[in-house]
């Protein structure tokens, strides 16, 4: 794919820059059983990229040598996102490099045009080579962020889930007027502010009041979060049969978690659909003409990603699909 390398570059907006993993793999040829592996030791680093689009950015990828050996026939290969045209998609770099010295290898990319909400970039530079560490290949990763991180779970609420028995009209729960009974949920311990315990984490029940936004339709929107645990325990509920997606968790060293997570149905499918965990049923819904279907069971669930216990949570992606609707998330122990 061609791109064109005569669109101006502009300045970064304001960018939060993930830390970069380095990480080498070993040379094709295996070594004898007796023979010690050496140390990975080359790093490879990606320079901030301009992600102010639609435009074409120049990437400078950097190679040192942190081996014993003087590197040479160094060639560097570079990818962005998917889609996004890069030139060259490798480059060889002339010369070779004393222990403790720097190559660069500058390639461009075509940007487009930034779309609204959060987003997660991730760039990839590979480098081969002869001598160095030894090792033959290297591999640098960066990911870049941009879009609004929320301060809190409850400024992304965008749906209205509970509504009381005596107001049913503002529920829109399901995209059919459709939401939980506030005076149902009450029977159950769900009451605005009230704690709940689900999968070792202590979440806590919307305190918005009923018949307001009082639930997150979830499309990918950051939150911040601090905080260290085993797991990041998600209490919600679905519509539909495909309530479904992704959970991302970035931690304060740059590097991210993400798992599958998802609901059932909130008044059919099978409890335990997508790995959930039953919290609380209720007895019936209100319906655009007021409360109904009394008899049928209404649902609440929890489910779960791991963390890395060792590191702490600053922001947490909510699955992109608003089939997931999400009342609070905590951490467990």
């Amino acid at each position: 794919m061609s791109v064109l390398l005569t669109a101006p570059r502009r300045a970064v907006a304001a960018l939060s820059v993930a830390a970069l993993a380095f990480t080498g793999a070993p040379a094709a040829a295996a070594q004898a059983a007796e023979e010690p592996v050496p140390a990975a030791r080359t790093e490879v680093a990606i320079a901030p990229v301009d992600l102010d689009g639609p435009a074409v950015s120049a990437v400078k990828v950097t190679v040192t040598n942190a081996g014993p050996e003087r590197m040479r026939r160094l060639k560097v290969a570079f990818e962005g996102p998917a889609g996004w045209a890069v030139q060259p998609a490798v480059r060889s770099v002339d010369g070779s490099y004393a222990p403790g010295a720097d190559a660069t290898a500058e390639f461009r990319i075509q940007v487009p045009e930034p779309r609204p909400g959060f987003t997660m970039r991730t760039f990839t530079a590979t480098a081969t080579y002869e001598g160095g560490d030894g090792r033959g290949t290297a591999t640098g990763t960066r990911v870049q962020r941009s879009g609004p991180v929320l301060a809190r779970l409850s400024d992304a609420y965008n749906n209205v889930g509970i509504t009381d028995e005596n107001n049913t009209g503002p529920g829109d729960y399901d995209g059919e007027g459709n939401s939980f009974s506030a005076q149902k949920l009450a029977a159950v311990g769900l009451t605005p502010g009230a704690p709940v315990t689900a999968l070792g984490a202590r979440l806590t029940w919307p305190s918005a009041a009923p018949g307001t936004k009082n639930n997150v339709a979830s499309t990918g929107q950051a939150v911040r979060f601090d905080a260290k645990g085993s797991r990041l325990v998600l209490l919600g509920s679905g519509v539909t049969t495909g309530a479904t997606g992704t959970a991302t968790v970035i931690y304060t060293d740059g590097t991210s978690t993400s798992g599958a997570v998802g609901f059932p149905n909130w008044s059919f499918q099978d409890a335990t659909e997508h790995g959930a965990t039953l919290v609380r049923s209720t007895d019936g819904r209100n319906r655009p003409d007021g409360y109904g279907n009394a008899g049928i069971a209404y649902r609440v669930f929890a489910n779960s990603i791991p963390l890395d216990p060792a590191k702490t949570v600053e922001v947490v992606v909510l699955p992109a699909n608003a089939n997931v609707h999400l009342f609070d998330m905590a951490v467990a122990p």
